[in-house]
């Protein structure tokens, strides 16, 4: 076994950095790799923050411009997908604002084809996409700090101490915010029910 081979199995996440020193090192496959791995949740981010798939489109290319320019600086003090989310947040608060929330209706189009499920009919498909595009919408009236913390617990499936290095906030910070963000959901969707 050679050393990088024990190293890679002894810490986490060194793959990671194997995979950054690859890309300062001139390696074009490794940026081909991040962006691979990483495009569908980026997107997805950038969607569930904007409210609108080409505004979505436009940050995401914008954050792999980003990550391109500085993933030979990831140090590995944190999973690279955190890294990612991170600067993801980051760009789309920049460019979106933290006050200026979208209302327009939401498109989830990840450009991957839903799997069928045999158990439901048409009716049962169309309702999931109808709540789906509620939940959406509803999701965008909320204050961003709680819309993040939402979306990467609910959606994204980040554990508590994944979303607080995310977010640069204690862990009880995140549990606040996520049960206030769902709480303010549930208004909301309470509020849209005929």
């Amino acid at each position: 076994m050679a050393a990088s081979e024990a190293i890679a199995t002894v810490l986490p996440g060194s793959s990671d950095v194997e995979l950054a020193d690859r890309h300062r090192y001139g390696d074009e496959a490794a940026f081909e790799e991040v962006y691979e791995r990483f495009a569908p949740m980026v997107y997805g981010l950038c969607l569930r923050m904007s409210g609108d798939a080409t505004r979505a489109q436009d940050l995401s290319q914008d954050v792999f411009l980003r990550i391109f320019r500085s993933l030979g600086r990831f140090g590995g003090r944190s999973t690279l997908s955190t890294w990612i989310y991170t600067v993801t947040l980051n760009h789309c608060r920049s460019r979106l604002g933290r006050r200026r929330l979208r209302t327009e209706s939401l498109e989830l189009e990840t450009g991957e084809r839903a799997i069928e499920d045999p158990c439901r009919g048409p009716e049962d498909l169309t309702l999931a996409r109808d709540t789906g595009k509620v939940v959406g919408e509803a999701l965008l009236h909320l204050p961003t700090r709680f819309r993040e913390a939402v979306v990467l617990r609910d959606i994204e499936g980040l554990t508590y101490a994944e979303i607080a290095s995310v977010l640069s906030v204690r862990v009880g910070t995140v549990r606040s915010r996520i049960a206030r963000g769902r709480e303010q959901l549930r208004v909301l969707l309470e509020g849209e029910a005929p």
